[in-house]
């Protein structure tokens, strides 16, 4: 009995093996130059700041060190990125389609080139870890500039019976989770279209667009065609009301994203909104629950929850709650927070200590209103820098505001249900339309489901899957409009 017992298999618990072992740090070595100062891109050059704007610090939030100054764009810089663009449209816009596209593909072969450079820049910029930097960010950021170049001398055939001319000079305005992807997605179809820009990146993570700028210069890009105005709310805003401006593409909040639509109400510009979002996933009993575990933390938790897609409501079949709480809550325990530059991470810094405070106040009210906390990971935080503990919710209402609202950081709200008419019902049961993601081996109950989601964008089996030439966008308060794809095009000509 003793050597029967002695050899007797060993029940291991998992959650706890899994936080035993400690990979060694393998941080990130490509040594990124950045100036001390950086000013404008305006007309093909670095240009500083007029009408006493200023400058301020982009800080690096894993540390809170500051990594340079960068400058505070005013009406006066808007104004002359803005004349700089009108007067780079016409010889852009005359050229011939195959001749844009050449230049469109120098960007992306050059994004190519210095992708460890970039990949870095975006993660001590922005927080996230250099893993997401690396493999998806600067990726889909040329791609979406190889796809566009293709397009640059087929737009007959993409709008058949018509001869499609540039909407002018674009303005357009992108938020701090993906500076350099949503930077391409604005700019690539804006420019195989002919149209010119004026982009205002936000003012937590301006260094990657700044970069790109060089990159435009480097590829011989005519002065004019991109200009880079960087700034903070003020600047967005001198940029929408600009009357030299003919259309505005804004990738940000619900919040922003109505005053827009308000002041550009009225003015003949064209707009295109892609605001927030509280997207569903939901787990029928019949998925492969591990497959779609690993699904969910990859939609929520290794980029943060800051996607405007994240899918920060979780529906779970009622037969299988326990089994998906369970393994999502050991699977939680063996991710890293530390360093984004150590290959290792897996959650990276918060953006901002403005943001950081904004998740701890929806965490504090989701337990005041009665949900269940779970932070599983039991590894120590930095000292210094704005970190969050992964965490999510259960026992959570659909009146609870963690359901309702969005967070955009890494917290998930569970909730259960028993039928696929509650589900749907459960889904749809909120004033955004972005995304949703369905997990089950059924197929006609996959497509059946997807069909009567309202939400622009629905994964089957899979989340948080982005491709050039698949069209991105929301309904409801999500906002309107596609980037990407052929119907991505559709707002960036004139038929």
């Amino acid at each position: 009995m003793t050597r029967q017992a002695a050899s007797a298999p060993r029940r291991l618990d998992f959650a706890t093996e899994l936080t035993r072992w400690e990979y060694a740090a393998a941080p990130e070595t490509t040594k990124v130059e950045i100036a001390p100062r950086y000013g404008h891109f305006i007309g093909g050059e670095f240009v500083g700041p007029i009408g006493g704007g200023g400058h301020f610090a982009s800080v690096n939030p894993a540390t809170e060190q500051p990594l340079c100054e960068v400058a505070q764009g005013s009406e006066a810089d808007v104004d002359a990125a803005v004349r700089a663009a009108r007067d780079a449209l016409p010889a852009w816009a005359g050229l011939p389609g195959k001749e844009r596209a050449k230049y469109i593909y120098r960007i992306a072969r050059r994004i190519q080139e210095r992708a460890r450079e970039l990949a870095v820049l975006e993660t001590i910029d922005g927080g996230k870890p250099i893993r997401e930097s690396r493999d998806v960010d600067i990726p889909l950021a040329a791609a979406h500039f190889f796809y566009h170049a293709g397009w640059a001398d087929k737009l007959g055939f993409a709008f058949a019976g018509h001869e499609p001319k540039p909407v002018g000079v674009c303005g357009q305005i992108i938020p701090w989770n993906f500076p350099l992807l949503m930077a391409a997605w604005k700019l690539a179809p804006a420019l195989a279209c002919g149209n010119t820009c004026v982009l205002k990146p936000a003012e937590t993570t301006p260094l990657t667009a700044l970069r790109l700028a060089e990159i435009c210069a480097e590829v011989g890009l005519p002065p004019g065609v991109v200009n880079v105005v960087t700034g903070d709310g003020r600047t967005g805003a001198a940029v929408v009301n600009h009357p030299g401006v003919d259309k505005i593409a804004f990738t940000g909040s619900t919040e922003v994203g109505k005053k827009i639509a308000a002041a550009v109400a009225g003015t003949g510009k064209r707009l295109t909104l892609e605001l927030g979002g509280k997207s569903p996933n939901i787990i029928f009993e019949d998925a492969s629950i591990d497959q779609a575990v690993e699904g969910i933390v990859e939609g929520i938790y290794f980029n943060q929850g800051h996607v405007c897609c994240a899918g920060s409501r979780l529906f779970v079949q009622e037969s299988v709650l326990d089994e998906v709480v369970e393994k999502l809550r050991i699977r939680m325990a063996s991710l890293r927070v530390g360093d984004p530059l150590d290959k290792n991470t897996d959650i990276g810094a918060i953006n901002s200590m403005q943001q950081l405070a904004t998740i701890r106040r929806y965490v504090e009210a989701g337990v005041a209103e009665g949900a269940r906390l779970h932070e599983v990971n039991g590894h120590p935080l930095p000292d210094r820098g704005y970190w969050c503990r992964p965490s999510f919710f259960t026992g959570v209402q659909p009146s609870h505001v963690v359901a309702r609202e969005e967070i955009f950081g890494p917290v998930l709200a569970v909730m259960s249900f028993r039928t696929p008419e509650e589900a749907i019902t459960r889904a749809n049961n909120t004033p955004y339309g972005l995304a949703a993601g369905v997990w089950t081996d059924k197929g006609s109950k996959i497509f059946e489901i997807a069909r009567r989601l309202k939400a622009g964008v629905v994964w089957l089996n899979t989340y948080n899957k982005f491709d050039p030439a698949s069209p991105f966008g929301g309904f409801k308060e999500s906002g309107f409009g596609r980037e990407g794809g052929l119907q991505g095009l559709r707002s960036y000509v004139q038929l």
